[in-house]
């Protein structure tokens, strides 16, 4: 258990540090897209275009972003074969906290009186998670759980491209939401996965669940990428821990045998819907203005020279 929570952990500092260096990142080329005046930057409804996000992608700032994510990849892959969905997802979820304390620093951001109670909560909230956790299931699933995974995953991942492309700055929270039911899947896939304990290559190539691990992966990651250019990186990240702990929390208690310590089921309980309703008031509560890509500086007019 203290293991699994230490890796959980560290995997959340990964994750929140990744998300405001791909903030950076994406801002800094956004910044050039305007100072360029590039009409490829956008789609004709108003989102990232294609090509922004690939130049986003290759600033420093993502880059190093991107391989802390991949960092945090492999330690929630290994939080979520030792803890129970509930608690890895919720601990990994943290990240919205250093997400939230770092952007102060790179960003600017100033978080209001709301923003800090709401971070408090999520913080209590871990607490209580962590004191009522008991032990993971053994991820044993029938072989049509691996196909819905990857079907559902198909569906949200293709549902979240198309709503980036037709509703554009409209969908920040949404990309957000929808990248951490990305990031939520995985965290199912990688429990349920066939051909790791022990080591299978022909199984592990057969599972469905490496195709939705797969799928949720690299697609999540864009959309987060276009919620991060678009929104505010405390909302999207809110939204993002919505999607990634709500759903997987719920399949690992129902379907794959995750459970709390005897008598304090009411606490998990309580902590759960503390962790997910402090994440939502971070999103809510935060100041969009403030958050967004500041402005490029605007051409000031020549003033008439006088003649002596």
């Amino acid at each position: 258990m203290i293991i699994g929570l230490v890796t959980a952990v560290a995997a959340s500092a990964c994750y929140g540090t990744g998300s405001v260096l791909q903030a950076v990142g994406s801002r800094k080329s956004a910044r050039r897209e305007a100072a360029t005046a590039s009409s490829t930057a956008t789609t004709q409804h108003g989102g990232p275009s294609l090509s922004s996000t690939a130049k986003a992608a290759v600033t420093w700032e993502f880059m190093v972003g991107t391989v802390l994510d991949f960092i945090g990849f492999a330690l929630g892959a290994l939080a979520a074969r030792m803890l129970p969905l509930f608690l890895s997802q919720t601990v990994i979820s943290a990240n919205l906290i250093v997400t939230a304390l770092l952007s102060i620093k790179l960003l600017g951001i100033k978080l209001n009186r709301r923003e800090w109670t709401s971070i408090g909560v999520v913080c209590s909230a871990l607490v209580l998670l962590a004191t009522a956790a008991g032990h993971e299931g053994n991820g044993d699933a029938a072989r049509s759980t691996h196909w819905w995974l990857l079907i559902i995953s198909v569906v949200l991942m293709g549902g979240g491209w198309t709503a980036v492309h037709f509703l554009g700055s409209r969908a920040a929270i949404l990309a957000g939401l929808l990248s951490g039911l990305g990031f939520g899947a995985i965290g199912v896939g990688v429990r349920i996965l066939d051909g790791i304990d022990p080591f299978d290559l022909p199984t592990l190539l057969a599972d469905p669940a490496l195709y939705a691990i797969l799928i949720s992966g690299s697609v999540g990651m864009y959309l987060h990428t276009v919620a991060l250019q678009i929104g505010s990186v405390n909302g999207a990240t809110a939204a993002l821990v919505v999607g990634e702990t709500v759903l997987p929390g719920i399949i690992g208690v129902l379907w794959l045998g995750d459970t709390s310590r005897e008598g304090f089921a009411w606490m998990a309980i309580l902590g759960f819907l503390l962790a997910v309703a402090g994440a939502v008031a971070v999103a809510w509560f935060g100041e969009p203005d403030s958050h967004g890509v500041a402005p490029a500086p605007e051409a000031k007019e020549p003033q008439p020279s006088s003649v002596g």
